[in-house]
């Protein structure tokens, strides 16, 4: 690994299917151990480091009203799922000696501190991991949404996005055993494609803000260093 960080501050963008490791949903223990070992070895290199967490492996507002369920309560309810991991990524940062600063997108007294942009970037400043949870506050909006929009906020230099596969493709890999693999895609391109990796709207706000992205398997224990160090075999870029 360089010696040398190549950012200095960074949006990590996780599903809430990460933290569910080889579950059908929920959290897994052994999952979460392993995030926050990628997170504090990325704290180690001098990384300020924001992470935006999803919800998908509790509950997906869009699931919900798909059954019938009204579009905004299930909004809603998915963004608490968010507020249910990132409280536990903070108790697996706690564990292993890392008081990281939590805050959310609404008011949950007593809980978790409320979003505030300037506190936010005094604890990166600080050397605290932010936990970023609540996706944007509001219903209609995806949590990839909120990453891009925090990371515009926060004048964060890259968004990186975990996934479960190693990059972006232009068709379910999972599903498609030819799906293709991208090394490198503009967001204009990106858009024209309508890529599932992440709304439409995420993908706008970067392009609109100049913002990079690179999505890479979070799965893989060193991955998120190598990208941190500039390693362009790791994952896809969009620019």
């Amino acid at each position: 690994m360089p010696s040398e960080p190549k950012y200095k501050r960074v949006l990590l963008k996780l599903s809430g299917e990460a933290l569910m490791g080889g579950k059908e949903y929920g959290l897994d223990n052994l999952a979460l151990e392993h995030l926050a070992g990628e997170l504090l070895a990325a704290k180690a290199m001098g990384i300020q480091l924001a992470v935006v967490i999803g919800g998908g492996n509790i509950f997906r507002g869009l699931s919900g009203a798909a059954e019938g369920m009204d579009r905004v309560t299930g909004d809603y309810m998915g963004m608490l799922a968010t507020l249910i991991n990132g409280l536990a990524l903070q108790e697996a940062l706690i564990h292993k000696g890392h008081e990281p600063f939590t805050t959310n997108a609404f008011t949950v007294a007593g809980i978790v501190a409320p979003y505030e942009r300037r506190a936010a970037m005094r604890s990166l400043e600080m050397g605290k991991i932010l936990i970023l949870s609540g996706g944007t506050g509001r219903p209609f909006f995806t949590t990839d949404t909120a990453a891009a929009l925090r990371a515009i906020e926060l004048n964060c230099e890259i968004l990186l996005k975990g996934s479960h596969v190693d990059g972006i493709y232009d068709s379910d890999p999972r599903e498609n055993p030819h799906a293709k693999r991208f090394e490198k895609l503009s967001y204009p391109d990106a858009i024209d494609m309508k890529l599932k990796v992440m709304d439409l709207t995420a993908f706008s706000l970067c392009y609109e803000h100049r913002l990079p992205l690179i999505v890479f398997d979070m799965k893989v224990q060193g991955n998120l260093l190598k990208v941190l160090g500039g390693d362009l075999s790791i994952g896809t870029s969009v620019t």
